[in-house]
């Protein structure tokens, strides 16, 4: 069997491969259409104006769900391997769960909100995506200190410290070199700025900026491939259980007339299987 193949690799490797395809295809796009700059824009410019506007915004939201499932099946995983008397990891695994959802669900107000819309929900999407991103990252970091070695080898610790350190760099940096490029031109709406000229003022700053937030978006990216072999572990398995012999057990009353009246005959609505 391919590695691919084997248990649910397949989601994380799908997150990946889909996330950075969003992020590639809408940058070639908006510099082909002369929408953004050439050398290292924003990631919300390459998704401001039509067409990559909407390729963006549809290619990101599916990441998104892809991400929430990803990080589900993992805190399901957790939840597997810990006992019941682990009550830090227990602990751990909810709030990364949590931490992952908020993080996905400004994912989608990115994809849906842009920075020529309402500025102030795209920026609080962007915040719920790399801030609780990051804590997501430093969460999961936790636990793989804590259950290592008995679930995993310090191969996958120290790869998940390595971006987990480069995440973090990558956030004060951004933070940093935005405070710094907003200093360098007061009275300018820099939010909605898109191109920027040689030598223009705060030009470095914003290069900074935005090579941050790449390199930010790349660290999240690169953090799900640490959970390829761990997926591969598993299997998923749906069980249907059958609570009642009769559709319609808990209304008499309705099982014959709308029946008769319909002319259906099925056996499925007959009540047998």
């Amino acid at each position: 069997m391919c590695w691919f193949r084997r248990g649910l690799c397949a989601l994380p490797v799908a997150l990946v491969i889909w996330s950075s395809a969003t992020l590639l295809l809408s940058y070639a796009t908006a510099v082909v259409f002369g929408h953004a700059d050439l050398i290292i824009p924003y990631i919300s410019d390459t998704g401001t104006e039509v067409p990559e506007r909407c390729v963006f915004g549809f290619m990101l939201s599916i990441s998104a769900f892809l991400g929430l499932g990803t990080m589900y099946v993992r805190y399901k995983q957790v939840q597997a391997l810990i006992s019941a008397s682990e009550s830090v990891l227990q602990l751990m695994n909810y709030a990364g769960l949590l931490l992952g959802i908020f993080s996905s669900v400004g994912m989608c107000v990115v994809a849906n909100f842009q920075k020529t819309d309402i500025i102030s929900v795209h920026l609080l999407g962007a915040g719920l995506t790399f801030g609780p991103g990051t804590l997501y990252i430093l969460v999961q970091n936790a636990m793989s200190f804590r259950m290592q070695p008995r679930f995993h080898g310090k191969d996958i610790l120290w790869a998940r410290m390595a971006v987990a350190s480069w995440s973090l760099i990558s956030i004060i940096t951004l933070f940093i070199s935005s405070v710094l490029m907003y200093d360098a031109l007061p009275g300018v709406d820099v939010a909605k700025k898109l191109h920027w000229q040689p030598g223009e003022r705060g030009l470095v700053a914003h290069h900074v900026s935005a090579a941050s937030e790449w390199s930010l978006a790349f660290s999240f990216i690169s953090f799900f491939l640490t959970y390829i072999r761990d997926f591969q572990k598993m299997n998923l398995h749906v069980q249907p259980v059958l609570h009642s012999n009769h559709l319609y057990h808990h209304y008499p009353h309705y099982e014959g007339r709308e029946c008769v009246q319909h002319g259906e005959h099925s056996p499925l609505l007959a009540g047998t299987f």
